[in-house]
């Protein structure tokens, strides 16, 4: 609660001023936390304003966390549109901070625990001194919260459990001192009294020290007699005064001291007690017990044997202490069945008593079955029938009467049963069907008990393999599969995996796996899809296209190696993932029209917005890679025209200037959304002009397009080099004539007349005297033509023979018998007369 300006909080705080500062100096923490508290408001008031009012709280301890101390808003003085600008916050100078303030509201809450003793011990004035710091302006508060004491500690004794052993002959009135207990709380909850239970032989008596605190004293009223009351105890109380009132316990015990006058006593003179046979190494047989009232050492008792034979000195050990007889050799009825034996107690101070006993030996079934495996089948087939031999034991016992009859069953609920045949052997047989898929083998344990009380049993684990046999069919771990494979994929690769289990072993479980059919119609099977026998592995026989077929479906078969042989099916989903491998085809306008085709008119007076045109485009893809978007790449008014993005509507975004120019060119980039994306330009002729005939000479001086720019030059090229090749041929030929006029060389003897052989001449069959015979040799090509012949007027000579040949009906002319070849490649000789 806030105090910060009522009468009543602050004329006690007047009162207790002068005092505060000085309990508050006794607190190592407080002045630490005082002294850079101090130098902080030094450094502080160089640069801002502070304000030396003190404000006031008292709260108790213990309060939760989040409790409200006071509106500190308010008792600054602060409207509550203030405190969001002022920014009230406690300056953070200590590593514990037990206050917060909020900012929306400007109250003071608890932030920490609040221990007062913890804080401030024993004083009884706790004060926690902080500052609260305000911005604009800057102020600084000092602010004190005092905290009051709680009833939170209850009296606690140093000693809780205090012994006494005064002697029973300690005469009435002695003192003995008990201390004092401790209550860490200040005022009235601290420590007030102390209260003893009634008894009869002692008071209680309360001091006060000079230091304040309280002591008890216990005194004796009453002689202590240790045989009536040997030992007692008696319960100390310490209270404080808070209320409720808080208590603090401590236990008195009370030992009196007695002399040693009694002689030790057992509870029984004679024991008789019987023993099993069978009875463990260490096993206790009896415990004999005598006691002596005295204490100390006088009632401290040995036991011994005394008188005792040897065979049971070897059978039997007596602790000394407690009087229990053990078993020390394994006893045997057959052996000895009964011993007697006698036992001393003796006390500290040298009494002695005895007693006697009888152990008597109890025969008993202490010999188990013994079961011995004369045969056994291992591994049998698991489509065994029932009834078939598993196994053939023996059993026997070595106890007689009931304790040797011995009965068999088996363990768990198994498919095999025992049958008792004679002279104590069982058959073990299969009693159901067997599947070693579940069980491949069984742990068959048979159980021989014996009639016994109580009755042993022995155990035996057969085991017996189960043989497979191929009962299985293979199976696929889905009936259907679903495979996504990207087109043009490599031919070859792996498009997906089948995998089939088969639970049976060895060739039965061997799995091969084939492709059975398949909803591709048009070309084999196999040219698009196998299957790797083994592995179940299906590989891509070609490249796939997505905008041919987007998917197909499979059959596959895994047949495993048994006999007979055992097959599934599964059914296989390919699915092609499209990919893009198609770039944008652009419609309108078309690449391939006209010229005048790509030109768009636009009227002079078109607003801003205005559609000119539209570009229509499609990709062959589908999805994300089908996607278009629309882009201006070049203009010759970049801020002339806008593209819709996803439309490819063509618009103007301003009007048409006088500056302008009348013809504006426009690349249009198509794009796809593919990775990586593929793309497409055209090209755009925009006119402005009011009508057609404006616009006409504009579209005359149509400038060339790059792909006709493109093929001029190829077909200049091409023209260069034709020329070029007709120049060198020209120089070629001019060389040769050259030659030809100087000399005969041998290489150019095509070139030139043969003249006729002066050894025959032969005339063709038509000859006529006064014919002229003439003789030339030309080498020509396939690609010649007759036209194309020239025949020189000079260097004729007259033939002296002319004969004729039969074989062809040309005229050979032979010149001292060698005959001049021309080859060239795809060309012929002819001779012509």
């Amino acid at each position: 609660m806030g105090i910060g300006n009522t009468s009543a909080e602050q004329d006690m705080q007047d009162e207790e001023k002068g005092s505060f500062s000085a309990r508050r100096m006794n607190s190592r923490h407080q002045e630490k936390s005082g002294s850079v508290r101090l130098l902080l408001l030094l450094l502080l008031s160089l640069f801002c304003k502070t304000a030396s009012e003190q404000i006031q709280y008292s709260v108790p301890e213990e309060m939760e966390k989040g409790s409200i101390v006071g509106n500190l808003a308010k008792d600054l003085g602060l409207s509550p549109g203030e405190i969001v600008n002022r920014n009230l916050h406690v300056l953070s100078l200590d590593k514990k901070q037990y206050f917060t303030i909020s900012a929306e509201n400007g109250k003071l809450y608890v932030n920490d625990r609040i221990d007062r003793e913890g804080i401030c011990g024993e004083t009884i004035f706790c004060l926690i001194n902080f500052e609260v710091m305000a911005e604009n302006p800057m102020n600084i508060f000092h602010v004190t919260v005092a905290i009051q004491d709680i009833n939170d500690n209850t009296p606690r004794f140093l000693n809780e459990d205090i012994r006494l052993e005064p002697s029973e002959s300690t005469l009435p009135g002695a003192q003995f001192v008990l201390g004092h207990a401790e209550d860490p709380d200040v005022g009235m909850n601290s420590l007030q009294s102390y209260q003893l239970m009634p008894n009869q032989y002692f008071t209680l008596e309360t001091r006060e020290s000079e230091d304040g605190n309280k002591y008890a004293d216990l005194i004796l009223s009453n002689q202590l007699d240790r045989e009536s009351e040997s030992s007692f105890h008696l319960t100390l109380l310490a209270l404080d005064g808070g209320k409720p009132a808080k208590t603090g316990t401590a236990k008195i015990w009370v030992n009196v001291i007695d002399a040693n006058d009694n002689p030790p006593v057992f509870a029984q003179k004679f024991y008789k007690v019987s023993l099993k046979e069978s009875a463990a190494k260490g096993s206790s047989v009896v415990h004999v017990k005598a006691t002596d009232r005295d204490d100390g050492s006088y009632g401290q008792i040995s036991y011994s044997f005394s008188n005792i034979a040897e065979s049971a000195s070897k059978m039997f050990l007596l602790d000394p202490k407690n009087g229990t007889i053990m078993v020390l050799e394994t006893l045997d009825f057959e052996l000895k069945d009964k011993y007697t034996v006698t036992v001393e107690a003796k006390d500290g101070g040298g009494l002695v008593a005895h007693c006697n006993l009888e152990i008597k030996i109890v025969d008993e079934n202490d010999n188990a079955p013994e079961i011995v495996l004369v045969s056994s089948s291992s591994p049998i087939p698991e489509d065994s029938a029932s009834g078939t031999l598993v196994a053939l034991i023996n059993v026997k016992d070595r106890d007689s009467g009931e304790n040797g009859n011995i009965v068999c069953h088996l363990l768990d609920n198994l498919p095999f049963q025992i049958v008792s045949t004679s002279n104590n052997y069982y058959k073990v047989l299969t009693d159901g069907l067997l599947d070693r898929e579940n069980t491949p083998e069984y742990n068959i344990t048979i159980t021989a008990t014996d009639k016994g009380n109580p009755p042993l049993s022995t155990l035996k684990t057969i085991s017996v393999q189960i043989s497979d046999i191929n009962d299985n069919p293979p199976a696929f771990e889905k009936p259907s599969y679903t495979a996504c494979v990207p087109e043009n994929n490599p031919s070859g690769a792996s498009i997906f995996r089948v995998k089939a289990s088969d639970p049976d072993l060895d060739h039965n479980a061997r799995i091969l796996y084939s492709i059975q059919k398949s909803n591709i119609e048009d070309l084999p099977l196999s040219s698009y899809v196998s299957i790797n026998s083994e592995t179940g592995i299906i590989y891509a026989q070609r490249s796939f296209d997505y905008e041919q077929f987007r998917e197909f479906q499979l059959h596959v078969k895994a047949q495993d190696a048994g006999s007979p042989p055992l097959s599934s099916n599964a059914t296989v989903k390919v699915f092609i993932v499209d990919q893009n491998d198609n770039s944008p085809q652009i419609l309108y306008p078309s690449k391939g029209g006209e010229a005048s085709a790509l030109f768009e008119m636009i009227p002079l007076s078109a607003d801003a917005d205005y559609l000119v045109t539209k570009v229509v485009a499609v990709d062959a893809d589908s999805g994300h890679n089908a996607w278009l978007s629309y882009h201006l790449l070049q203009a010759t008014e970049p801020g002339l025209f806008t593209i819709g993005h996803h439309t490819g509507e063509i618009r103007t975004s301003r009007t048409f200037l006088e500056r302008d120019a009348v013809k504006q060119r426009v690349v249009i980039l198509v794009k796809d959304n593919g990775q990586p994306s593929l793309s497409a330009t055209v090209t755009l002729n925009m006119v402005f002009a009011e009508n057609f005939q404006e616009a006409l000479p504009e579209m005359k001086t149509q400038p060339i397009s790059p792909d006709y720019q493109s093929d001029l030059q190829f077909y200049l090229v091409l023209a260069l080099a034709l020329i070029s090749f007709l120049f060198l041929l020209s120089v070629i030929l001019a060389i040769l004539m050259k030659l030809r006029r100087s000399g005969n060389p041998k290489f150019l003897q095509c070139f030139a007349p043969v003249p006729h052989s002066n050894n025959g001449v032969i005339f063709p069959p038509n000859y006529e005297e006064g014919t002229l015979p003439y003789s030339y040799q030309l080498c020509l090509s396939s690609e010649s033509r007759i036209q194309e012949f020239a025949f020189p007027t000079n260097s004729v000579q007259i033939a002296e023979n002319i004969s004729s040949k039969t074989k062809s009906e040309a005229l050979l002319t032979a010149s001292e018998g060698n005959i001049l070849n021309c080859e060239m490649d795809k060309s012929d000789t002819v001779s012509l007369f």
